[in-house]
């Protein structure tokens, strides 16, 4: 059984430890606020983005944009992985890295080629580990990244689809649903597919300078706007994923604090009822 000096010194050390995690719950929860702040207030542009797209999908048989070209046995894909550049964060990387392997392993089967763009450190060592070669690796996306970060990624993605270098653009990240509900997902980026909206066009809207030139330019933003929808929740997520791994290990320390004390008192109690019985003894003795 350990002395009361050894489980006091574990007690000193596991509480330090709480203060640690304690903190960096509290850190974690004012970015998970605020990065939450920001994938909702993006919701309703790329939401009216969509729409326009949608009221506009008559037109993407006849419109001539390489953003729209489909090829019906693709040969090669790009896929961007997103991870985090940290840890402490519970199974927010592990997850994606699942859902990468599997999707990985299905391209393999089928004869898909693929290039590979890890964002995070963790990402980017996991490939290492395994031995897949990854084409660029970016370490610059945190919870100041915004839009300039997410223009860089769709105007390198649509370079490569334009090129023909790539016959589709996967990013495999983690989706943010709610505060509650964060899920690993495949968001297909292109070849963009317009949702079939209720509005057509007709001769009784008046569009300026024509409905053709209207896609035409919304296409880009539709990347550019998914770009940036995903990067936001994939570091919202990743925070509220290391807000709830750190208050598990807070509610751990606790209880593991609560645990030694009982033990430290313990043996403590032991240890002054031995000191009695000792004197006790030794005044018998001199009888």
């Amino acid at each position: 059984m350990a002395s009361p000096r050894e489980i006091k010194k574990r007690i000193v050390s596991v509480s330090n430890t709480k203060k640690i995690t304690r903190t960096m719950e509290m850190v974690a929860t004012a970015k998970s606020k605020k990065m939450s702040n920001k994938v909702n207030a993006s919701k309703p542009y790329s939401d009216k983005i969509k729409e326009l797209i949608g009221s506009l999908s008559s037109l993407s048989s006849t419109v001539e944009s390489p953003l729209l070209r489909k090829e019906d046995k693709p040969k090669k894909l790009a896929l961007l992985i997103i991870t985090s550049n940290r840890g402490l964060c519970g199974g927010y990387n592990g997850n994606v890295l699942k859902m990468t392997r599997a999707k990985i392993a299905d391209l393999k089967s089928k004869g898909i080629e693929y290039d590979l763009y890890a964002i995070g450190k963790k990402s980017i060592s996991y490939f290492k580990f395994a031995k897949e070669t990854v084409k660029q690796s970016y370490l610059n996306i945190s919870d100041n990244s915004g839009y300039k970060e997410a223009e860089f990624f769709a105007n390198l993605f649509m370079d490569e689809f334009s090129d023909k270098k790539v016959d589709g653009v996967e990013i495999i990240s983690t989706q943010f649903l709610s505060s509650s509900e964060q899920i690993p997902s495949i968001t297909k980026v292109l070849p963009i597919v317009p949702e079939k909206g209720k509005a057509e066009v007709n001769d009784l809207i008046i569009y300026e300078p024509s409905p053709e030139a209207i896609l035409n330019s919304l296409l880009p933003q539709v990347i550019k706007t998914t770009m940036y929808k995903v990067i936001l929740e994939a570091v919202c997520s990743e925070q509220i994923a290391r807000r709830m791994a750190m208050k598990s290990a807070t509610d751990a320390a606790t209880d593991m604090i609560k645990s030694l004390t009982r033990g430290y008192n313990r043996a403590r109690q032991s240890k002054i009822t031995q000191e009695i019985s000792e004197i006790v003894a030794g005044a018998d003795s001199q009888k």
